[in-house]
């Protein structure tokens, strides 16, 4: 008997939008993120993938198109009202307070719920052990991968169902890069909704359950992350010809 299939946890439609009255960055964007799977949003540079992440979280006001969570409609909600829904972001630049604490950074991210704060910076000390370690550091002093751990733990504060995270290793070494992208593959495994963009493609969908590939604003290809990444004509256009080993 087949079981039954994951409801997503957030469902993209047919999104439209950008930064401008006439200016549609994404063109009818549609994708969805199931409980604990990681989706990987690939594509060229202009091709909207950090525009449609800021479109579904509240960032930008779509201008057609829907964007539901847990099954619900929050397209337009405010960042504030979907992070309270569980849909939290982790932006590119600008992603921790330097001038705080490792450990007030934390606490920003519970700002919403600041009886939980004791409870849930626990839980993120016991799955970060660095940022108990360097809890009174200031987050200006950190690297840049641990700038990055800071972020994700900030994120978690919150305790998202859902988390968007823009380039999340832009900016860092290979060794760096490669360890960041193993704890976010376990924070998918821990049962999180992750929607990444990134720009490092080939290694995005190999540690991706499933890939998108957004072309001038629309969906242009869509599949299991490790079949896409071996495929000759999306090794072309987006990863240099590059081959790609078996996982």
């Amino acid at each position: 008997m087949t079981a039954p299939a994951i409801a997503p946890v957030l469902e993209i439609d047919a999104l439209v939008g950008g930064y401008a009255a006439a200016d549609h960055v994404v063109k009818g964007v549609s994708l969805a993120v199931s409980p604990g799977e990681l989706v990987t949003v690939i594509g060229p540079n202009g091709a909207g993938k950090s525009t449609l992440l800021k479109l579904a979280c509240g960032l930008l006001a779509p201008r057609a198109g829907h964007v539901r969570l847990a099954g619900r409609e929050v397209t337009g909600d405010s960042p504030q009202k979907l992070i309270e829904a569980g849909l939290v972001m982790v932006p590119q630049e600008k992603n921790v307070f330097g001038a705080l604490t490792v450990e007030e950074n934390l606490a920003m991210g519970c700002m919403l719920a600041p009886r939980a704060l004791k409870a849930r910076r626990e839980a993120v000390h016991a799955r970060f052990p660095l940022l108990a370690q360097r809890h009174r550091q200031l987050a200006r002093t950190l690297s840049g991968g641990q700038r990055q751990l800071l972020a994700l733990g900030q994120a978690l504060m919150a305790q998202p169902r859902v988390l968007f995270l823009d380039e999340p290793t832009a900016g860092l070494a290979p060794k760096a890069a490669s360890e960041l992208f193993d704890t976010i593959r376990a924070l998918a495994a821990s049962g999180v909704g992750i929607l990444m963009v990134e720009q490092n493609a080939l290694e995005a969908m190999l540690v991706a359950d499933r890939a998108v590939v957004l072309v001038d604003g629309r969906n242009e290809r869509e599949g299991l992350a490790p079949a896409l990444a071996r495929d000759p004509a999306i090794r072309k256009l987006f990863l240099g010809g590059r081959g790609v080993a078996s996982p």
